[in-house]
């Protein structure tokens, strides 16, 4: 399989789709099973795909037919809304609204490592992992973005760019070189990341600007890190230039979802995106034309697919 994708939706199941063709080639059904999909990620080697469903993190097996996960990760108290896998596909990260972030040993199943991110109200909304793999990067419905230094064990950086308003989503460049948040209302804010050795500030805030009018959902940046693609409550995903001296500049509106879009994932070449939306549909969209290229329906004819909220590509090398 050269090219992964899979969807997650609110009627419990996780597709398997053939990006080209658009067939849904496998559907892990979860029958009798309570909980949406929050969030997936495939394992750098495309070997596991990790499934956030309410509080657990399933893990399964990518050239199984087998609806049966390997194994359930199960110490979370509410609903998990972020996965993602270390570099060497060892460790899973997870965050979650019960205020906690859990690092796991996918060898033991066990959590290695759990930080507390405070008081009620500082649930995460959002986790990544830095691509020096020794950090990671939260942001929180109280509005913080924090750095935890995995060798520190420890919060090493606060950054709150607008009070109390919820941070929804953060992003890391791949190269190490900056981090965007976007937040509730439709805002990004942008920093440039320093060397700790260097007298300047870590995280150096080069620009904000206001995305969408309406509420935020997800913001990432392209492997390139040349565009940042923003999802909205608003129908739409928009396409940003980035310069070198970190001026965003709206290049494409990509319009063609019905109703809120949730999630996105780029191709490793950044020519593609894939989108996830309320409307039942995931798309894939051409960066260089800002057209939809393939969209993928619910696979049974007559049938109304429920709503698509998150989404994975892995089209790299595995």
């Amino acid at each position: 399989m050269s090219v992964i994708l899979v969807t997650g939706s609110y009627d419990h199941e996780i597709r398997f789709w053939e990006a080209w063709s658009g067939i849904c080639s496998r559907t892990i059904a979860r029958s009798g099973e309570s909980g949406q999909v929050n969030r997936l990620a495939i394992s750098p080697d495309k070997r596991l795909l990790a499934a956030a469903i309410h509080k657990k993190v399933y893990i399964y097996e990518i050239t199984s037919t087998s609806s049966t996960p390997l194994t359930c990760l199960d110490a979370h108290t509410n609903n998990v809304t972020s996965v993602s896998f270390h570099s060497e596909g060892k460790w899973l990260v997870t965050g979650s609204e019960d205020g906690t972030i859990r690092i796991w040993d996918l060898r033991s199943t066990q959590v290695h490592r759990t930080y507390d991110n405070g008081a009620p109200g500082k649930s995460l909304n959002d986790v990544c992992v830095h691509p020096n793999q020794g950090e990671l990067i939260s942001c929180d419905q109280a509005g913080c973005i924090k750095q935890w230094d995995l060798s520190e064990n420890l919060c090493s950086h606060e950054l709150t760019p607008a009070g109390d308003v919820p941070i929804r989503s953060v992003s890391l460049a791949s190269d190490g070189s900056c981090l965007v948040a976007g937040n509730n209302k439709g805002k990004c804010y942008v920093w440039k990341i320093n060397e700790e050795k260097s007298d300047l500030p870590r995280y150096q805030a080069v620009t904000k600007f206001s995305a969408h009018k309406k509420y935020l959902t997800r913001v990432l940046l392209s492997p390139d890190v040349k565009y940042l693609a923003t999802c909205s409550a608003d129908t739409t995903v928009k396409i940003w230039s980035i310069s070198q001296n970190y001026e965003f500049r709206q290049e494409k509106v990509l319009q063609g979802h019905q109703r809120w879009v949730w999630d996105c994932a780029f191709s490793a070449d950044s020519a593609y995106l894939v989108t996830a939306s309320s409307d039942h549909t995931a798309r894939l969209w051409e960066m260089a034309s800002g057209e939809t290229v393939r969209q993928y329906n619910g696979h049974h004819k007559g049938e109304t697919p429920p709503a698509a909220v998150c989404c994975a590509l892995h089209d790299g090398a595995g």
